[in-house]
């Protein structure tokens, strides 16, 4: 029996905020401290940093310095699970009590108990498993790292975000820079995520994040995400395709390779696919994802 579509999660009729959720200072292996990164992402229009340093919970009630741009809390875990997988887990919120020596396992329960966002980094760089998502219980999945493809090409995290909605829907995808600003890591301002939200603080940012109220880019924008029930209406940057995709082999697009650029689309949405989600990508091959269109409702698994 077809389950029928739960409600549209977008609503964008706030303001669009630039930011990164996975970047590295000094505190851990960065090469910037935190009023250098400020004004280098400041430069590139960003609102919002998150501080991910490898096992150092960031804490910013302690931190009376003034920044051009938000800075929110966060961690990066990493280890190696009961199974043996090698998996960095990005925390995106204020957390005490980590320690290095309890473990990777341990150090995201406790995250995620003190109400963290948990994502999944750089799976394919890590040599992860599909289902190594679905199984640690995390929030979302790096769909896009931008130091990982500088490194060795393996930046690319969407078969993993894919392969893991078909178990749970929820899950939120994530374009990240992992920025470490060093020699050997100098990429930045390659992967962001768009929040939409009435005001550039910690709570609304926080919220419209856990509500996936946001998009995942490398270069295009999504400027206007609506649905009437039907069909979806998208306003975008000039960009060559638009792509509609669910489960498998299924989906739509709209677009052309004769260089005629698109700015504004209507498509119908398959009400009885297990997830949907937008793809768009601009004429130089840099692509920009939504989150699962619609809300999931546990009950009925979508």
């Amino acid at each position: 029996m077809v389950q029928p579509m739960n409600a549209f999660r977008y609503d964008t009729s706030g303001q669009w905020y630039k930011g990164n959720t996975h970047l590295h200072s000094t505190a851990s292996d960065g090469g910037m401290g935190f009023a250098e990164l400020a004004e280098l992402y400041h430069s590139a229009g960003y609102d919002f940093l998150y501080r991910t340093d490898h096992w150092v919970a960031s804490d910013m009630e302690q931190d009376s310095e003034k920044y051009p741009l938000l800075w929110l809390d966060g961690v990066e875990l990493d280890g190696r699970d009961q199974t043996g997988a090698l998996c960095h887990v990005v925390c995106l919120g204020r957390v005490t009590g980590l320690r290095h020596e309890d473990g990777l396992e341990a150090g995201v329960q406790s995250a995620r108990q003190q109400g963290a966002i948990a994502i999944l980094a750089h799976p394919h760089w890590c040599d992860n498993a599909l289902d190594d998502c679905v199984r640690l219980q995390l929030d979302g999945v790096e769909v896009y790292n931008h130091v990982c493809r500088w490194l060795n090409g393996k930046g690319d995290g969407l078969v993993y975000w894919t392969a893991a909605l078909k178990a749970n829907p929820a899950l939120l995808a994530f374009s990240a820079d992992d920025g470490h600003l060093r020699p050997e890591h100098p990429g930045w301002n390659g992967g962001w995520v768009m929040v939409n939200a009435q005001e550039c603080t910690t709570p609304a940012i926080t919220d419209a994040i856990r509500r996936g109220n946001y998009y995942s880019s490398c270069g295009p924008e999504l400027r206007s995400i609506t649905f009437d029930g039907a069909n979806l209406h998208l306003e975008t940057s000039p960009v060559r395709f638009v792509r509609i995709a669910g489960p498998g082999w299924k989906g739509n697009r709209t677009g052309s390779f004769d260089g005629r650029l698109i700015t504004d689309v209507s498509m119908p949405i398959p009400m009885e696919w297990q997830y949907v989600y937008v793809e768009i990508e601009d004429q130089d091959g840099r692509r920009a994802w939504t989150n699962h269109l619609f809300v999931v409702d546990h009950s009925t698994n979508r």
